[in-house]
């Protein structure tokens, strides 16, 4: 949890009277929609959690009545979708599959007895449609305003707790109201842990991961949300490295977060050791309460031929707990190396000559100048392929006046110097950079000759998820055969040859299996779920008759009256989403989460983890943010590595990297393009995918739905082979998100068409997802010559097969 305001009034001593109010009361959310929402049986809401600890709730009227002021706007809210649906066909459901009624408008009295109230406001999102900058969502209704700045004036102690894994722009009352917690979205415990912070049983140590910010305040330089083409115009300046540069302040930066106590930060020494940085901080708990605190270090990059966000997140450490007074020591480290930039006109990553400022502290507002390192000349430390294609627009960047302001903001809040003490300054020499190497995998010679021994017919099937028949035709991940419920698998028919089916499922949040299913003497079956509105079914009325038919065929889920099997419950633990791990600043505690998440896919039969999804957090807007970790790729990266040795530690089983890379939007995700230059790509949205295959090796990545500059990533080579297999070293597979376009081309509507099957597998995308005898066929097709459009030789197919191969053989071990 992120503490944003205090005036001192939490932790309370003891439970006794409170008057709960918000949204989110009743109706907490522990994750968000879509691929990513985890069947639990059940998680304490925020009002359960409060009766949990003892508290005696004195607004069970209210609560009713919001409820009922609910129902009724859901009405005219399904209705209107329904008429949608109508007008714009499967493809408007598609789309919007993750479609959130915005907050109704009410008037409730706000008259629950006792000192002390709370106001819980929650917004959801999730997979299959962006966020709107109405009221009720990005904003803050009027409603929300009014009721929130009347219980700021009318009770003596008052909390404003934000259950959102998203941003919600809280300037109309983020200077009036005192006490402010994001609990975000933290899993099946959501309830009781907030109980546990608000009596002082548990504290908050969070850091924010993205910039919170007034709406009109951020970038409007870039493009979001165009069905076609998407123009990423910011470059490199995205999130604090936008606000940072132009001098603008938002309502909580990057980093910022407080606690039940304060803490002191000191630097002590600064080294160097050819490429490598080191310093060396005192921390120490100047308040009255335990606590930790995440010690951060940017670096200002100096300017030369490449233009400079104002500073770069360098490293960052978290203490361990410290008692009131208590000091302790702690080192930060970084190769310098992470801070080049891209040269894209010389295919080269720089360092370039000048003076590297060092700046400490606790958030990106909150920092010290604490040492300088000086670069002698210009250092080429990498040569690179050109990837990810051409735009038709130059990278905007800060002009003059723009950086002085963010020159004169970051002078007035820095603390003023003693004028005797001297910065320490560190030599470093362009001589020690060694270029680097790179070093392309080799594949496994025992699975390169197991493919070569295949038939084409054969070998076409390592290359496809598992389908029966006419194959998978589920609309939402749920392709699975051995595991009710699971998103689907590889092909289980050269077990006896070693290469055994494995089986996926979705996350990021914990697995996503059917919560009941039945066996019966024609085997295991899905059971329909009553009253899950997130699920695809249970829109199904809302659809004109013929698509009904047609979408209620292709449903998996059996009404329990149908068959009279033994039911069966396989309930899953719901971690905190990956935006609430990436405040924690934490790594240790994101890889103990991984770490449940791998017992339970030994449990169920879980091979590979449909999970960590790491795009960057772009767009305040977009719908999927909930689901990605940060707007900073080195945080990013590293909590995605910890993750990643958390599921990996755990024989047999695998995470799978994703949506590589840009899928940074849900709106027409199958079909728009992100048009970045390469070196925003490589600096900022590749970055965090680097860190991850560099420290912890995942053995999977996932392809994303939408296009890289015109060309689907599935099917660009200089993606899947050049930069990820060749520069950085990747031993893993690739598959391709769930649900392709085989049959689905441009239209007067689209100007682009879905990813195609075989220009993935040329590409290098090993294995296409779900599966499916359209898959199969296609694949085959163009192996014999046959599709007029692109060929594949049996070597593009065999490379790919024996990479399938090759992660059996390791997850079966």
């Amino acid at each position: 949890m992120v503490l944003l305001k205090s005036d001192g009034s939490f932790p309370l001593a003891q439970a006794g009277q409170i008057a709960l109010y918000g949204n989110g009361a009743r109706r907490t959310f522990k994750g968000g929609r879509g691929s990513a929402d985890v069947n639990v049986k059940s998680y304490p809401t925020v009002e359960d959690g409060l009766k949990n600890a003892g508290f005696s709730i004195t607004t069970e009227y209210w609560m009713e009545a919001y409820e009922k002021a609910r129902m009724k706007a859901n009405i005219g809210f399904r209705a209107w979708l329904k008429d949608k649906i109508s007008e714009e066909g499967m493809d408007m459901l598609m789309e919007n599959l993750s479609i959130v009624m915005p907050e109704p408008d009410y008037d409730i009295p706000l008259t629950g007895e006792g000192d002390t109230a709370v106001y819980v406001l929650s917004r959801l999102c999730g997979e299959g449609a962006d966020r709107q900058a109405v009221p009720g969502d990005l904003l803050m209704s009027e409603t929300e305003i009014r009721d929130i700045l009347t219980l700021q004036q009318q009770y003596p102690k008052f909390l404003l707790v934000l259950n959102t894994g998203c941003v919600v722009d809280m300037s109309p009352v983020a200077e009036q109201v005192s006490n402010i917690l994001l609990l975000s979205q933290l899993g099946m415990t959501v309830g009781d842990s907030l109980a546990d912070v608000i009596l002082g049983k548990a504290y908050p140590s969070g850091k924010l991961a993205a910039t919170w910010a007034a709406s009109k305040d951020y970038c409007c330089v870039g493009e979001f949300g165009d069905r076609s083409d998407t123009r990423y115009r910011e470059g490199i300046y995205v999130g604090y490295r936008y606000f940072d540069s132009v001098g603008r302040t938002p309502l909580f930066p990057f980093g910022y977060g407080l606690g039940y106590t304060t803490f002191t930060i000191s630097a002590q020494q600064a080294e160097v050791d050819k490429t490598k940085v080191r310093l060396t901080v005192k921390i120490k708990n100047t308040g009255h309460a335990r606590g930790k605190e995440v010690v951060q270090l940017y670096v200002s990059v100096p300017e030369g031929q490449l233009d400079q966000p104002w500073q770069s997140l360098a490293a960052f450490v978290k203490t361990g707990e410290l008692a009131p007074g208590e000091m302790t020591e702690a080192t930060l480290q970084f190769d310098i190396r992470s801070l080049a930039s891209t040269d894209a006109e010389h295919h080269t990553r720089i360092l370039e000559k000048g003076s590297y400022v060092l700046r400490v502290g606790n958030s990106s507002r909150n920092t010290k100048v604490c040492g300088i390192v000086e670069l002698d000349e210009t250092a080429v430390i990498e040569e690179i392929h050109a990837v990810g294609g051409e735009t038709d627009f130059i990278d905007w960047k800060p002009n003059e006046e723009q950086k002085k302001a963010a020159e004169h903001l970051f002078t007035a809040l820095e603390p003023q110097k003693d004028k005797t003490e001297k910065l320490p300054v560190l030599k470093m020499k362009a001589s020690d950079f060694d270029i680097t190497v790179h070093r392309t995998p080799k594949p496994d010679p025992n699975a390169v000759s197991l493919v070569e021994s295949l038939s084409d017919e054969e070998l076409v099937y390592l290359c496809t998820g598992e389908f029966i028949g006419e194959g998978s035709k589920n609309v939402i991940g749920d392709a699975a055969i051995t595991v009710v419920g699971a998103a689907g698998e590889t092909t289980g028919r050269f077990s006896d040859r070693g290469v055994s089916n494995l089986v996926m499922a979705d996350g990021p949040s914990g697995l996503r299996l059917s919560r009941r299913y039945g066996v019966d003497a024609k085997g295991a079956y899905p059971i329909k779920e009553e009253n899950n509105l997130m699920e695809i079914e249970n829109k199904l009325e809302l659809l004109p008759e013929g698509m009904r038919r047609a979408l209620s065929a292709m449903m998996p889920v059996t009404p329990p009256e149908e068959r009279a099997g033994e039911i069966h419950e396989q309930n899953c633990t719901a971690i905190p989403i990956a935006a609430a791990l990436a405040q924690s600043w934490n790594p240790d505690a994101a890889e103990a989460c991984a770490q449940i998440v791998a017992k339970e896919m030994v449990h169920f039969g879980i091979n590979i983890w449909l999970a960590p999804a790491m795009n960057i957090q772009r767009h305040p807007l977009c719908g999927r943010t909930f689901e990605y970790y940060s707007e900073d790729p080195l945080l990013s990266g590293k909590m995605a590595a910890a993750m990643t040795r958390g599921i990996q530690n755990e024989p047999g089983r695998c995470v799978t990297i994703k949506h590589f890379i840009c899928n940074n939007q849900e709106a027409n995700r199958f079909r728009t393009s992100s048009m970045v230059n390469e070196r925003a790509l490589r600096d900022i949205y590749a970055k965090g995918y680097e860190i991850v295959v560099k420290e912890a090796q995942p053995f999977a990545f996932m392809s994303s739905y939408n296009l890289l500059n015109g060309v689907h990533t599935s099917e660009r080579k200089d993606l899947l082979e050049t930069l990820l297999r060749e520069e950085w070293g990747y031993e893993g597979m690739v598959m391709s998100d769930f649900l392709g376009g085989d049959a689905s081309p441009s239209d007067e509507i689209n100007k682009y068409r879905k990813f195609a099957s075989v220009p993935s597998i040329k590409a290098g995308n090993d294995l296409m997802m779900p599966g499916g005898k359209a898959h199969y066929d296609n694949i085959l097709k163009a192996l014999h010559g046959e599709d007029a459009e692109c060929t594949l030789t049996r070597k593009e197919v065999e490379r790919c097969a024996a990479r399938n191969v090759m992660l059996a053989w390791k997850l079966k071990q």
